[in-house]
């Protein structure tokens, strides 16, 4: 399963995971072995209702079980047969208890047999239809199991470790198709209706049954003589070729790394509206957001589909091959298909784009660690499985699969990896398992490493110090356990102890017998050797010193080079040394860190680096985090660099180069993004970035700014003129207006997107947007945002809860808490409970904090700005004295 991201909460220390209520998990015991599910369904689509028999085959696993309980929410369960036989029982809307007649016999099979409907299902079945707000939705019906969402439309045993096969067979009105799991094996239809039969027959877990009923368009693909199928709307046909027509390709190369041939009959992806994540792996049948279709124009510079397409192929074999056995290890499952997205980048890319998606699923991770809590990857305490769905479980995951892949070597790895899929395909497996198969495979022991990042929280944070004695011709290396508090030296729960390879590193020319690295110079046309002398040290104390005897100074240092731990790092190298990493060495996540470093020093030359690096570097990566921190940089020169990078070829830098400019908040960063508002972009995401960047610049307390009413204007004509592709460009708008905190116009145009019939992306982004304009207005305007808050939150789309619950975790008023609390307490989601209680918690803090903070905040600011002005004037001053003293 692929999550949207729904919000990132400001830094609050290592909060725990556990809120009240959290308590131990454990899957139950087993009555027997599920061996065949059989579900014969009627749609009402009209009534949104499902009605039927649900028939379970069951091996009891011992004699005399007098006693069954099933999952079932909210089911109207008519009657119960075992062996065809009426069977009494109690029904508590939570559980279906069946008293047996006849106790079980171990080794000989019931059949249970349940005849059950469900109106206007919470969870597990959705209906899509038109509505006088929508009149244009498609009517569609489909399914979402995982985590414990089954139990809303079938009664089951609805936990991971239960493997069975399974059958549907579904009456839908005849125009439209319903697709399910396995194969199609019978069709029957009336005057008025159609009947699909479709079977499963490799075992899987019930979170895994799915259903998609629509009138959808048929895209026929293949690999290897297998069904390919991408279904879509009508008319989307090209959308769909363009955002899924990889699949094939893809399914080569996931079945030789996995060493398992892709192990089912077809392979079909249905892309749904109004779905509630950005996709599941369902056995065979994936389904994905229709948000992931792209139009020609928004191809240029969203890989995001390809990631997600990605993703949730790589689950049929860590997920639906290779079960988990219970929530508390889905890491292994949800890690994988993360890691996989790099994979392919590097297959489909190459190396660098990989080093750099990897190194953005780690600060994806980060900022949850930062900023919402602290948790090991695997732990079985929590309210509700789906908290687990979190990015210790997918970015932190995919991070462990590649130090693992690093500690091994890649082939050693991808044999680890061949030896556990085939061993336990079909099976269901534990973190354990993992480690076992690594050490059939290698003869490893990786325990050391997966206590240190699985079984407990957090990652080391480094400050890596470097210094060079010319008379000894020492390199001295510095390392500091910054995480380690507790005492001078640290303690063993919050210590590291790694096995580092830290190189010295010099550029052509040098004629040491170091190991030669091919890579790029910062010039793309040119090419030059990087010469490396690494040594690997143990780092496990909370600062130690290296000393390195080296036969000249190194040009840069590379401290773990290959950049594979997760962790975070400070570079306090020199400046020379900084710039030449920038410059030339290899590894783009190097360079960014150099870039990063040279931006905390400032000054006109640490410029001058960043401005030639954003022109020059051969990887678009690198340009785009260059121009981040141009803009950290607190020097007018700064701008020029950036300026230059709005003419960048890739759109992904453009982008880079926009949104740092409208960090910068001045009136010549205003003219320079204004015509990509008027004019236009290539990239909708470029476009949208600009509109954002103008609200941001038009509320800055600027002596010389644009005029509020300019800047409204221009938005709102953004707002008339510019819907298109997922509402990309609008929502820059909605976001550039939230910005304009004490304008109640801003306001009035924000509220009147909330709307209902205003499209589902542009609506939710204005939803959100009522939080971050709520600081500025007054008390008027602020009870008018409370007001369609909690009248929003009335609503029950999943999407539209969590929007009011980001919403009013940014306010600032008491008031707030309430609208939160009905909502948690009303919501029948636990994914939208916890995130209103955690809003909870920061409206609290918001609420509490000293406004006298935030009158300092508002000096200090003008401050650094005055600073800003003083220091270019000093640079421009010395930058002549030197060009005069050279004359």
């Amino acid at each position: 399963m692929k999550l949207q991201t729904y919000f990132d909460s400001e830094n609050n220390g290592h909060k725990s995971f556990e809120l009240p209520g959290a308590r131990p998990h454990y899957n139950p015991d087993r009555p027997g072995q599920v061996e065949h599910i059989f579900l014969d369904l009627a749609l009402d689509i009209p009534n949104q209702t499902v009605g039927g028999n649900c028939a379970i085959t069951l091996l009891p696993v011992r004699s005399g079980i007098d006693r069954l309980t099933l999952d079932a929410v909210n089911l109207n369960i008519q009657s119960v047969q075992v062996d065809e036989t009426p069977q009494s029982f109690d029904y508590d809307g939570e559980q279906l208890h069946i008293q047996m007649q006849t106790p079980t016999q171990m080794g000989k099979t019931i059949e249970i047999a349940i005849a059950y409907s469900v109106e206007k299902p919470q969870r597990g079945i959705y209906f899509i239809s038109p509505n006088k707000h929508y009149p244009d939705k498609p009517v569609q019906v489909w399914t979402q199991g995982e985590d414990e969402d089954s139990r809303f439309w079938f009664p089951c045993f609805d936990y991971p470790g239960q493997l069975a096969t399974s059958e549907i067979r579904v009456k839908v009105p005849k125009l439209l198709i319903a697709i399910s799991n396995g194969v199609l094996i019978k069709t029957e239809e009336d005057s008025h209706y159609k009947t699909y039969h479709w079977l499963q027959e490799q075992v899987h877990p019930t979170y895994l049954m799915t259903l998609a009923v629509g009138d959808f368009a048929e895209i026929q693909d293949e690999w290897n003589g297998k069904p390919v199928t991408y279904y879509v709307d009508k008319g989307r046909e090209e959308d769909a070729r363009r955002s899924m027509g990889k699949t094939p390709e893809m399914i080569e190369f996931f079945s030789e790394k996995f060493g398992y041939p892709y192990p089912y009959p077809k392979y079909a992806q249905v892309c749904v509206d109004d779905f509630i994540f950005g996709g599941m792996e369902n056995t065979s049948t994936t389904l994905l957001t229709d948000r992931c279709l792209l139009d020609k124009r928004a191809s240029l510079d969203n890989r995001t589909t390809e990631s997600l397409v990605a993703h949730e192929l790589a689950h049929q074999w860590f997920g639906d091959l290779v079960v988990i056995k219970h929530w508390s290890h889905a890491w292994i499952k949800e890690g994988m298909a993360s890691y996989s997205e790099v994979l392919w980048t590097q297959q489909e890319y190459g190396s660098q784009d990989a080093a750099y998606y990897l190194l953005n699923e780690a600060r994806s991770y980060l900022v949850e660690d930062s900023s919402r809590y602290r948790r090991p990857i695997v732990t079985h305490v929590y309210r509700e499985a789906i908290e687990l769905y979190d990015r210790h479980l997918y970015e932190k995951g995919a991070c462990v699969y590649h130090m693992i892949r690093a500690e091994l070597g890649d082939e050693l790895f991808f044999k680890a990896i061949h030896t556990f899929v085939q061993d336990n395909a079909h099976k269901t497996v534990e973190t354990v398992d993992l480690l076992r198969a690594i050490e059939k495979a290698t003869g490893r022991n990786l325990l050391f490493l997966f206590d240190q990042y699985v079984y407990r929280g957090g990652h080391p944070d480094f400050k890596v110090a470097y210094s060079w004695d010319t008379d000894s011709k020492l390199a001295k290396v510095t390392v500091t356990q910054t995480q380690a508090t507790s005492d001078t030296n640290g303690s063993r729960s919050d210590l590291f102890d790694l096995k580092i390879p830290i190189a010295f590193s010099y550029v052509p020319g040098n004629s040491s017998n170091e190991d030669r690295v091919e890579t790029r110079d910062s010039s793309p046309e040119q090419s030059s050797t990087v010469n490396f002398k690494t040594f690997t040290v143990r780092v496990h104390e909370r600062e130690q010193s290296f000393y390195f005897p080296l036969a000249e100074k190194p040009h840069f240092i590379s401290f773990d080079i290959g950049n594979n731990f997760l962790k975070t790092v400070s570079l306090e190298y020199p400046v020379q040394e900084l710039k030449a990493q920038l410059q030339s060495d290899p590894d783009p996540v190097s360079r960014i860190y150099a870039a990063e470093a040279l931006a905390k020093k400032g000054g006109l030359e640490v410029v001058k680096a960043l401005s030639f690096a954003l022109k020059n570097d051969s990887f678009w990566g690198v340009r785009a985090e260059v121009a981040k921190q141009l803009a950290e940089v607190k020097l007018d020169q700064a701008f020029d660099g950036l300026v230059a990078g709005l003419k960048d070829k890739e759109a992904l830098v453009r982008r880079a180069v926009v949104q740092a400019l409208g960090t910068i908040k001045t009136h010549d960063s205003y003219k320079a993004l204004k015509p990509l508002v008027e004019d236009g972009d290539a990239s909708y995401y470029v476009e949208s970035a600009a509109v954002n960047a103008i609200g941001g610049i038009g509320a800055a307390n600027l002596d010389e700014k644009p005029k509020e009413e300019k800047v409204l204007k221009l938005l709102q004509m953004v707002l008339k003129e510019k819907a298109g592709w997922n509402e990309v460009v609008r929502t820059g708008a909605i976001a550039g207006l939230s910005q304009l905190k004490t304008s109640p116009q801003a306001l009035d145009l924000i509220l009147e997107y909330t709307a209902q019939g205003v499209p589902q992306a542009l609506r939710l982004a204005a939803i959100r947007a009522l939080g971050s304009i709520s600081a500025g207005q007054n008390n008027v305007n602020l009870e008018r945002i409370l007001e369609q808050l909690a009248e929003l939150s009335k609503e029950t789309f999943f999407l539209t809860q969590v929007s009011v619950a980001i919403a009013l975790g940014q306010m600032e008023t008491p008031k707030a808490i309430g609208i939160l609390r009905s909502l948690a307490d009303q919501t029948p989601d636990g994914r939208v409970r916890r995130i209103a209680e955690e809003a909870i918690g920061r409206v609290q803090k918001n609420v509490g904090s000293d406004q006298a903070i935030k009158q300092l905040r508002d000096e200090l600011d003008q401050i650094k700005k005055q600073n800003q002005e003083l220091k270019s004037r000093l640079e421009n001053l010395e930058a002549k004295s030197s060009t005069t003293e050279a004359s």
